[in-house]
Formats: C-alpha cells, structure tokens, sequence
C-alpha cells in the first residue's frame, strides 16, 4: 500500500536547524535510497504511525556504539532524514515500512524522551547540483546500470538519475559490500565525484549484489 503525494522538508534552507526523531541503524542509509523496516517497538510505532499521518520525515542514524535499547547509544554524527513511501502489514503482525532516504544533516544536539525514542536538533547539509559523472567513470556507471536492471522487486520504486554523480555514487555506496563505516564515510563527502574515487578501485563486475 503505497502512501500519498510525497512533501518536502526542503524548504528550511540548506543550513537551518530542524527537530527530527531518530531511528539509530546498523547500517547507513543513503539519500535517494530504499530502506525496509519491520516496526514492533511502541515507541517506533507511534513515530512511524506520527509520520504516515503527517506525511513527516525522520532521521536515520548509524549506530556507533551500543544498542539502541540503551539510553547511552552511541550514533554517528551525520545522517539521512526517510520519508515513508509503501506500508504493510506483515504476517507475523508486525508493520513493514518501505522508505525513501532524502536529505543528510548533522546532529547539533540529541536528547531522549521517556519512552527511549531519541530527537535530535539538525542541521541541514548542502548538496552540489546535480553533475553528470566524469568520463573516466564511465565503466561505474555501466556497471550501475546491469546491476540495477536486476533489481525487479524495488524498480517501481526508483527514478533512475544515471546522469547524476551523486546518485551514481550513493547507488553503488549501496549496492557493493561495504563496511558500514566505510558507507558512513561516503555519505559525509560533500562531493560525488570523491566518492566515485574511492569507490572506483573497489568496483569489480562480481561484486555487485
């Protein structure tokens, strides 16, 4: 079940504070990315259940140290604001969320509430314009391509930009098998064509999943 006309948050500026709810990973979500949740937890299922009424965004973090059924979980500093964009129930009971990841920020402050759930004031990162890959990253973008074309499941859900370096470069982030740190690092790059730098030597055909 797919949810309404998406909204933007976009319009506070590229450097204005904003107030979102956390959702602390162990992964790294990636701007223009898919990410499948399983809800159970009631303090997540109020947050999610907020969002799909409001049509809301909240942020998603890589977790650093501990858990985030701990009060002292340790979280990255730079993250992804998700927007919901397909629900459904699952047949163990539990709500699966499917989300789009939208913008990155900087955590300024974080607090918790009583029930666990952690807000954190953010920080709106700058985004270059969009850019076509330069030429020598032709081979990426080639690879990008056949790899993405296998993906039945999700395709309804993407807007193919191979012309775009950011998003050449946040897909292949996502599709290789990369260490979450890695991943993080890459996300906090200001410049797509860095990331395909450093993505480049790591790319073999056979890697991508």
């Amino acid at each position: 079940m797919s949810v309404g006309p998406e909204q933007s948050d976009h319009d506070t500026g590229a450097f204005a504070a904003h107030d979102l709810a956390l959702f602390p990973l162990g992964g790294v979500l990636l701007p223009g990315g898919l990410l499948p949740l399983r809800i159970f937890e009631a303090r997540y299922v109020d947050l999610i259940g907020r969002c799909m009424r409001g049509n809301e965004a909240f942020g998603v973090v890589l977790i650093t140290s501990g858990s985030d059924t701990e009060s002292s979980v340790g979280v990255a500093g730079v993250g992804t604001s998700a927007r919901i964009i397909d629900f459904q129930p699952m047949p163990d009971g539990l709500l699966g969320v499917l989300c789009r990841g939208e913008r990155r920020f900087r955590i300024l402050t974080r607090s918790q509430q009583a029930n666990g759930l952690n807000l954190a004031r953010v920080q709106w990162l700058p985004e270059p314009a969009p850019s076509p890959p330069a030429p020598q990253f032709a081979p990426l973008v080639s690879a990008l391509r056949k790899a993405m074309g296998s993906l039945v499941n999700s395709q309804r859900f993407f807007e193919p930009h191979y012309e775009d370096a950011g998003w050449v470069s946040h897909r292949l982030a996502e599709l290789l098998p990369l260490e979450p740190a890695l991943v993080q690092r890459l996300l906090e790059l200001d410049e797509p064509g860095t990331r395909l730098q450093l993505l480049a030597p790591l790319l073999r055909q056979d890697m991508l999943r």
